[in-house]
């Protein structure tokens, strides 16, 4: 599969990083990654709270567990998906893609627009 044009890559590109950061990072989708992955939260000194992420048990859980730990990994999974869904079934992939780039873009403006803040 060929790109259309420049735009549609960068709107695919936009698409994966949201759907991925959705995937491994967000708490809406903890039921996801719970029966692979046990988060847990320490308060450290200062008073903050990390989440710490352990992978589950062995075989198949475990190799689900490390595949939703890592952006990087679960970013070519998701890739595949939506390059498949878009092939498949345009009609349908098209306004999901298009809702997680415009996600995307309004979230890496969100992260910036903190940093200059200073937040």
């Amino acid at each position: 599969m060929v790109f259309e044009s420049w735009l549609m890559f960068f709107i695919f590109s936009f698409a994966v990083f949201r759907l991925t950061h959705l995937l491994v990072y967000d708490k809406i989708t903890s039921f996801i990654r719970a029966p692979f992955i046990e988060e847990i939260q320490i308060t450290e000194e200062d008073g903050t709270v990390s989440t710490y992420m352990k992978i589950r048990e062995t075989g198949i859980r475990k190799f689900f567990g490390e595949l939703l730990s890592c952006h990087w990994c679960t970013g070519i999974w998701v890739s595949a998906l939506l390059l498949l869904c878009y092939e498949w079934i345009p009609k349908v992939a098209e306004p999901i893609i298009l809702l997680l780039a415009v996600a995307g873009v309004a979230a890496m403006i969100e992260t910036l627009a903190g940093r200059m803040m200073g937040n």
